[in-house]
């Protein structure tokens, strides 16, 4: 079997996807809620950000492990919680927790999964993360307890859907699980021909976990599919699910620093500052901006996801006061590009670009980022009212 070279950047694994998935799909992975500022503001928020070298320094020998809950991690990263990844590549869920596992880095597997819960347990012996949606109570007692049967080290509780985004590419695609066969949905289809053949002989992907006897529940399967959660779930519901799991319990897509205290006291291990990707509330802050302005407001570890498309993100990250970064489109265009040998080139991808970031920043250990190595780049210079320009002039040669 020919051994294939890895591409270039993030870009052309973005495109290679686009190519192979119908534009249904590829809509899926990229849209946003509304007109998509959010995409545009989480990315911004990065690219606003300056490093701040630090020169003559030995950086002969760089390590960019962290560690977490006193456990020693080789990279920053873990893979987000996605829905759906099946419709991407047939199984995606295992080729995501096999690349993940083979990194070395953690496996956060959605309610919304196209792999069940316990297949995704037994795909390699990496750490397992479950993240949870709560649609009724008492299938999320069974979600939890399946979870915590499967040995999943980690309950992710996701609380920024109480409702569905406002996601506009979908209901113009027509996107749905299981997919309804309209004559635009068909055309596409036979434009992409790889990607149908494969979706076919595996089958239409499903809710996985939903198959079970216990689970099986076509209603709730399509609340799922429509986010229409338990718009009830409030801070009294979470003691319970807290009482309920005895391990980790993690916090996803709180965005302000008094949540962040209310689930230190509530017994939450971490937070995850998300906004979704973007996907739900349109105008609100873009993540790495709301770490900036809590860093040192919380004893909780602050983990990070929205936005991240390279290893000098991470490194920003980091050094903002994020423990780990998430994973989510970045990974997504390695799957849709080349399957689990895409998974992994993107993590390798991002993992190299850690390492040459450091070295360039002078900061050998990622554990040793601080806000001393960023800064916030100045807003451009405008004209004076006298008409002479603020711009600094340039001496010509």
């Amino acid at each position: 079997m020919a051994v294939l070279t890895p591409l270039p950047d993030l870009a052309a694994y973005r495109r290679r996807a686009a190519r192979h998935l119908p534009r249904m799909v590829m809509d899926y992975v990229e849209g946003a809620a509304g007109e998509e500022r959010g995409l545009d503001r989480n990315r911004a928020a990065f690219a606003r950000t300056l490093f701040v070298p630090r020169r003559l320094t030995d950086v002969s020998r760089r390590e960019a492990g962290v560690t977490l809950w006193g456990r020693d991690y080789p990279l920053p990263l873990a893979i987000a919680p996605m829905g759906l990844t099946g419709v991407l590549r047939p199984e995606g869920d295992l080729m995501l927790a096999r690349a993940a596992g083979q990194a070395g880095i953690p496996f956060c597997l959605s309610t919304a999964s196209t792999s069940s819960i316990e297949e995704v347990a037994r795909a390699g012996d990496g750490e397992k993360w479950f993240q949870l949606y709560v649609l009724h109570r008492d299938q999320a007692r069974l979600f939890v307890r399946r979870a915590l049967a499967a040995g999943y080290t980690t309950l992710i509780l996701t609380v920024d859907v109480p409702v569905n985004g406002r996601r506009l590419r979908d209901r113009r695609s027509g996107f749905k699980v299981p997919f309804r066969l309209t004559p635009r949905i068909a055309l596409d289809a036979a434009l992409h021909p790889a990607w149908t053949m494969a979706q076919l002989r595996h089958g239409l992907p499903q809710l996985a976990s939903f198959a079970s006897a216990e689970a099986a529940d076509a209603s709730t399967q399509a609340a799922l599919l429509n986010r229409q959660m338990d718009a009830g779930f409030d801070w009294a519901a979470l003691a319970e699910l807290r009482a309920l799991w005895p391990h980790r319990l993690v916090l996803k897509g709180l965005t302000s620093a008094p949540e962040l205290a209310r689930a230190e006291a509530a017994g939450c291990d971490a937070v995850i500052l998300s906004n979704h990707g973007a996907r739900q509330l349109e105008d609100v802050a873009a993540p790495f901006d709301t770490l900036r302005s809590v860093q040192g407001r919380t004893a909780l570890p602050l983990l990070l996801d929205s936005g991240i498309r390279s290893g000098e993100d991470v490194v920003k990250a980091l050094a903002a006061g994020a423990r780990m970064c998430l994973l989510g489109r970045a990974a997504l265009y390695g799957l849709g590009a080349r399957g689990e040998a895409g998974v992994r080139e993107v993590i390798a991808m991002i993992a190299a670009e850690i390492d040459t970031t450091l070295a360039l920043l002078g900061c050998p250990k990622a554990r040793d980022l601080g806000p001393e190595h960023i800064q916030t780049e100045a807003p451009p210079a405008t004209d004076r009212p006298d008409g002479l320009s603020t711009q600094p002039q340039r001496i010509r040669a």
